[in-house]
């Protein structure tokens, strides 16, 4: 795999202790950590923040509307957009000369339950 390329990792929500819960294997260390690496990048992050803004009701964002965001070209943006979808966090679809985006149900959720850590017992939050 090249270092630019990245590979989707699995949607079993099952799947997924948390942090604290369990010491993670190697095979899972290895999926997150591409997912990590997605989002190691202020753009990508920037990106998929309004792409998932978006998509809170179900709605999707074309690119037309996210490359004015950055003072960057078309195709780095496009390349942001493709690790992003290689990481398994966004999809998208051509409609004519357009391609619209949307994060993928569940995403953000598995991740956000990964790094939540168990509230002890006894707490009052």
């Amino acid at each position: 795999m090249s270092k630019q390329e990245l590979e989707v990792i699995g949607q079993d929500a099952a799947c997924c202790p948390g942090l604290a819960s369990a010491p993670l294997d190697e095979k899972r260390a290895l999926e997150l950590a591409k997912v990590f690496k997605a989002l190691g990048d202020p753009v990508r992050l920037r990106l998929l923040s309004m792409i998932a803004a978006r998509a809170e009701g179900g709605g999707e964002v074309c690119v037309c509307e996210l490359t004015p965001a950055f003072e960057l070209s078309q195709p780095t943006i496009s390349h942001h957009l493709k690790l992003l979808r290689q990481a398994g966090l966004i999809d998208c679809e051509r409609r004519g000369t357009w391609v619209y985006y949307w994060a993928l149900p569940g995403a953000l959720d598995r991740l956000a339950g990964f790094l939540t850590a168990p509230q002890p017992v006894g707490t009052g939050s």
